[in-house]
């Protein structure tokens, strides 16, 4: 089972655009929307939920009024002022942490498990789609997104699909490294700007400190040539492959304003040709890495 992940050092570099679009090239494969903190790609591919399950990532604070004596140590030594006046939990100040729990004198604080998001397995008109949302505030997005990513090999193996393809993360956080471990390529998208060009090598270190195939992309190539080059001279002098450049166009937006994606609503555009010949470059050196490794385990 090959496994692709597309990511970026930032937000709005254009992840969730390839990856829809990869989506429809790919024909068959599952798709996996791992950016559980603000997901977009339902956006585009309009997927119909058919499965739903509970996400249990943190913990929080009960006060048994029963026990409480009110002496207001937990009140206290709350670091997060999640405990109030009349000795209650604010549910959006509590962080679980367990302070709480330890200091009181009554034991009347007790840790509960509550819903901090949902995931869920959907149809899309692509194939399958595995996928969740983080409630807001919450914390544990990377064990999110790992059941995100249990979900979607669950799907393949069920489907008898041998692709998964991820939109990953902004940034190089947790979430992001439980979106890369363990896959067989990471496609950084990158803009030519200063900015970019910092978060790239930020994404592209993580990919290494991990032992991830990296390419690049380049978004927007042609709003600044210049930097687009240092781009490309940093990728060659680090061995790491260019596989396409995106030139600007307000039809991407245009697709996305209109729920499509681009290989939908412009197939014939340079965008879309580019973004085809991106995919056949990555498909194919993914497979051809894929078979290696396959070769070097039946030889030991």
């Amino acid at each position: 089972m090959r496994q692709i992940t597309v990511l970026s050092g930032k937000g709005g570099t254009g992840k969730t655009t390839l990856t829809a679009a990869f989506a429809v090239l790919a024909k068959k494969a599952v798709v996996a929307d791992c950016d559980v903190d603000a997901p977009d790609l339902h956006m585009l591919l309009h997927p119909e939920i058919i499965q739903t399950q509970e996400f249990k990532g943190s913990k929080l604070a009960f006060v048994d009024e029963a026990k409480c004596v009110k002496c207001g140590l937990c009140r206290e030594k709350c670091r997060f002022s999640a405990i109030t006046e009349d000795f209650r939990v604010d549910p959006f100040s509590c962080e679980g942490c367990g302070v709480c729990t330890i200091i009181c004198p009554a034991n009347a604080i007790t840790l509960t498990e509550r819903i901090s998001g949902y995931a869920y397995i959907s149809k899309t008109r692509f194939g399958f789609m595995a996928h969740a949302m983080l409630t807001p505030s919450e914390a544990n997005s990377g064990k999110l997104v790992t059941l995100v990513r249990q979900n979607s090999k669950i799907l393949a193996e069920k489907e008898r699909v041998d692709l998964i393809i991820m939109d990953g993360p902004p940034g190089i956080g947790c979430p992001v490294i439980a979106s890369v471990t363990g896959v067989d390529a990471g496609l950084v998208v990158a803009e030519p700007t200063m900015s970019g060009i910092h978060d790239l090598k930020r994404a592209l270190q993580l990919l290494a400190h991990f032992d991830v195939s990296s390419f690049v992309c380049v978004n927007m190539y042609d709003i600044n040539k210049d930097n687009t080059g240092k781009i490309e001279s940093f990728c060659k002098e680090n061995g790491i492959e260019v596989v396409g450049k995106i030139p600007f166009s307000p039809t991407v937006t245009e697709a996305m304003v209109n729920g499509k994606t681009i290989i939908e609503y412009s197939p014939r555009s340079a965008v879309a040709k580019e973004i085809e010949g991106i995919w056949e470059k990555l498909s194919a050196l993914v497979s051809e890495k894929s078979f290696t490794q396959k070769l070097l385990t039946e030889r030991r």
